[in-house]
């Protein structure tokens, strides 16, 4: 299986059928020295590294790209205008400011962050999709890589 195969694979696997659509046909990647696809790049962007258990680490710019399919939007949690600026910076998001969570996000999911159709962060789940709507207390998701440096969409 080449590359860009096994990348289509892992991200419909992920994030549901089809989202692999939105991957640009220009992606190169680079390898371990035992042969294992560390990172995909898109020019000079990093779209994404493949862990070793199986799952991606996405970049915001990755997710913003697959965003435009429909399905990758039931793996999005929605996050208020007031808490969009602190989670732009790389803060966590809190249950109580979920506005929207879509069904596929669960525990340890890679789970980026929207606000207004945009994604403003990528990070880790701690509470399920159905937690998230039951629960006002506590960290819902862990940022890992936010957009410091974006403009402010409030």
């Amino acid at each position: 299986m080449n590359d860009a195969t096994k990348l289509a694979c892992t991200v419909d696997a992920l994030f549901g059928e089809g989202v692999s659509s939105c991957i640009p046909p220009d992606v190169r990647f680079t390898h371990s020295r035992r042969g294992r696809i560390r990172g995909a790049f898109h020019g000079d962007d990093l779209l994404c590294t493949l862990r070793i258990d199986g799952g991606l680490a996405l970049t915001p710019h990755f997710a913003q790209m697959l965003l435009a399919h429909p399905a990758f939007q039931e793996s999005c949690v929605e996050v208020s205008g007031e808490a969009a600026p602190f989670v732009r910076e790389g803060r966590s998001v809190f249950a109580r400011h979920v506005v929207r969570c879509g069904e596929r996000v669960g525990v340890s999911a890679d789970t980026p962050v929207t606000h207004k159709g945009t994604v403003i962060a990528v990070g880790r789940a701690v509470l399920s999709a159905g937690m998230m709507a039951g629960c006002d207390r506590g960290v819902a998701v862990r940022i890992r890589n936010g957009l410091k440096n974006s403009p402010s969409h409030t």
